[in-house]
């Protein structure tokens, strides 16, 4: 009889991903609060050279948490000051809800420069995400 095939997948749980994301770039990261806040499940994506990853337009969104717009290009994120206040309110959870909920990069763009910092190496892996 055959033997069962496998791959080899590396798991990451959401918080060790965001915990991750924010100290390589000293910004506010939740991907489970993304696209609307994702329900339990996994996210699943291969790291590999070559790869050509998709970036939001927006360089600029309402600052408004829970506002229809989500998502910035990569640049926007990184250049924004995360202490910048917003018009929304100037509570810090406020701020970091919108950094959460709207001003985010798309994750194939964090992916995609990790992986060219070497920080990230080549594979299959897997968001677990579960609150």
């Amino acid at each position: 009889m055959e033997k069962l095939k496998f791959e080899t997948i590396n798991t990451i749980t959401h918080q060790n991903w965001n915990e991750f994301v924010q100290k390589v770039y000293g910004r506010p990261y939740n991907f489970q609060q993304q696209d609307g806040c994702k329900d339990r499940g996994t996210y699943s994506f291969e790291v590999c050279d070559g790869f050509d990853p998709y970036d939001f337009e927006n360089d600029t969104i309402p600052e408004k948490v829970n506002g229809p717009e989500m998502g910035v290009s990569f640049r926007a994120w990184i250049e924004r000051d995360p202490k910048q206040e917003i018009e929304d309110g100037k509570e810090s959870y406020v701020l970091e809800l919108w950094w959460f909920r709207n001003f985010y990069p798309c994750v194939d763009m964090v992916i995609d420069d990790l992986r060219k910092r070497g920080l990230l190496e080549n594979g299959n892996y897997m968001i677990v995400i579960d609150w």
